[in-house]
């Protein structure tokens, strides 16, 4: 997974050029929490990141907390976009990134990391976690109840009208119109994609039969750029459908999907009961913590829930960078954090477990 010269020139000019009109933005940033009675910091200096856009408001609200606490650090995220955030921090363009997935052990095995120490290991936090919803624009509709097999149909091209009797099963009394759905989906490598697909192909594999991969894997549709771009499609569109971080969803149509017996709208709470009962993968090092999601639960819980990861060196070739990253991600993980990311992005606050295994994980990162 090696990466061109120019594309690590052309990443580092990109978070250049974001990092100019972010300090101005950061200037005057506050947080909810008080650290009045916090020691002085002793951090300073600038933190770079990018990655995901579903996670872009909860990164946002992290670095106001974080600098906030620290007056003298500055943190600047640009949202490109997960696979666009993986790509960044593994030419060393930025210190660390956010993304809808994790790095695979195979891409992992392959590397190199550049702004890495050589031969050090790699830290992956499931630090936010949070509904995907699907949305849709259909006049008259406001919700709608669908099974896996009905959303991959509609998402795979096969069920083209919003009165298709596959629709109309699972909502009775609700006036369908005689019009054509168009499915929306991300354009650029996605995290969010990944998610989404890998939902389907595990609830619906009769019907999705496309492995689950962030790159969407069908020519029909729409393709919009960036969470952002789904969202303002469905919006402007007529009949649309697409799927986004349940941040993003407030305003749209939403669906509840079919868990068992029941329809299980998406919420915070149901996301987190996924990733709770959901194991770690295995082959993954000590401060790895990629979680293997079953989208099949038994129980009534949110299948279709993004994880998405921080990710940072252990050991960084760039011994200055460490002292921040470690800090920002100590916020990020804290009490604090997640329930500012929860009040500013609708995410799911981890659990004490999670947050214990996620702390060991840091500490790993070298500061001396």
């Amino acid at each position: 997974m090696k990466i061109s010269r120019i594309a690590q020139l052309g990443a580092v000019a990109a978070v250049a050029a974001l990092t100019l009109t972010a300090c101005a933005a950061n200037e005057g940033t506050t947080s909810g929490g008080d650290s009045s009675d916090a020691p002085e910091s002793t951090l300073s200096g600038e933190l770079v990141g990018a990655g995901s856009s579903a996670q872009e408001v909860a990164v946002q609200t992290w670095g106001a907390g974080f600098q906030t606490a620290n007056p003298d650090v500055t943190v600047s995220y640009d949202p490109s976009g997960s696979g666009a955030g993986r790509d960044s921090f593994q030419a060393g363009a930025v210190a660390f990134a956010g993304s809808d997935r994790a790095f695979t052990a195979d891409e992992i095995a392959e590397g190199p990391f550049d702004g890495c120490v050589e031969g050090t290991d790699i830290i992956q936090l499931p630090a936010y976690i949070s509904p995907i919803a699907v949305i849709f624009n259909l006049e008259g509709v406001d919700a709608l109840n669908l099974d896996a097999a009905t959303i991959a149909g509609i998402f795979a091209g096969e069920i083209t009208n919003w009165n298709d009797p596959a629709i109309a099963a699972t909502n009775e009394g609700v006036e369908l119109p005689d019009q054509a759905i168009t499915p929306v989906h991300r354009a650029d490598d996605s995290g969010t994609t990944e998610n989404f697909t890998d939902y389907l192909y595990q609830a619906a594999p009769d019907v999705w039969t496309y492995e689950p991969d962030g790159v969407w894997p069908l020519q029909s549709g729409e393709a919009a750029q960036g969470t952002s771009g789904v969202v303002a499609a469905v919006e402007g569109g007529v009949g649309t459908i697409g799927y986004a971080d349940a941040s993003r969803a407030e305003g749209f149509g939403q669906v509840s999907v079919q868990v068992g017996e029941e329809f299980v709208a998406f919420s915070p709470e149901a996301a987190a009961a996924i990733v709770d009962a959901s194991p770690r993968e295995e082959g993954r090092t000590e401060g790895d913590l990629a979680v293997a999601i079953d989208r099949t639960p038994d129980e009534a819980a949110y299948p279709i829930v993004l994880v998405a990861y921080s990710i940072a060196c252990e050991e960084y070739a760039d011994p200055a960078q460490a002292a921040l990253v470690k800090g920002f991600l100590e916020y990020a993980i804290s009490p604090e954090g997640q329930d500012a990311a929860a009040e500013a992005a609708g995410s799911a606050p981890v659990s004490d477990a999670q947050r214990e295994a996620m702390q060991g994980a840091i500490d790993l990162i070298v500061t001396e």
